[in-house]
């Protein structure tokens, strides 16, 4: 039984549809033309799929339109978007093939890898909207948060608040990015912040 996203190649007369296809990897030469590699299903014999890659080629022409409709320009597709595409139904016999693309129509953005981390508040920087946990004493216990205007954070009923409501001392419980800096102390974005 096949579980996996990807959808299938579908040919219209000169023009060839894949929905929901995974991008593989960006090539983006200015905000106009380049090139992605975009994945998708093959049905089997034997009622399994293979995953097979296709290079879709970035012109000016292409139509690139975000999951609201709204135009974005090539540089702005990332690595683990899914895409519905159209594009030219002329593929060369390389590996992977090529054709021109038509329309890309990004359906949704890469979840973001996170970790979470539950400590104490250290200190707030509420100008540059930072958050320290660890040890207020030892900076190479502490973590710097970058706290976004994405970030939610909520008190201990699960109510959103503002930075300012936080407090050094309490418990929070922080879903942040998974890559830090290797600076002292560490910093990482923060995405959610819960007063625990």
């Amino acid at each position: 039984m096949n579980n996996d996203p990807r959808g299938t190649i579908i040919q219209q007369g000169n023009v060839m549809r894949i929905d929901n296809a995974l991008v593989e990897d960006v090539f983006c030469y200015d905000n106009k033309i380049g090139h992605i590699l975009v994945s998708y299903a093959v049905p089997e014999a034997n009622q399994t799929v293979s995953i097979q890659n296709l290079r879709l080629n970035v012109g000016r022409n292409t139509v690139i339109l975000d999951a609201f409709g709204r135009r974005i320009d090539s540089c702005q597709i990332q690595k683990g978007m899914w895409v519905n595409v159209v594009f030219s139904s002329r593929m060369t016999r390389s590996i992977p093939p090529q054709a021109n693309a038509f329309l890309i129509l990004v359906k949704r953005q890469p979840r973001p890898q996170t970790s979470t981390t539950t400590g104490r508040i250290a200190s707030i920087d509420l100008r540059n909207r930072f958050l320290y946990t660890g040890d207020p004493n030892d900076i190479n216990s502490q973590t710097r948060f970058v706290i976004t205007d994405d970030t939610v954070i909520l008190n201990r009923s699960g109510i959103p608040v503002s930075l300012r409501f936080l407090r050094p001392g309490q418990t929070v419980r922080i879903t942040h990015a998974n890559f830090q800096t290797a600076s002292i102390p560490p910093q990482t974005t923060a995405f959610r912040v819960q007063v625990i």
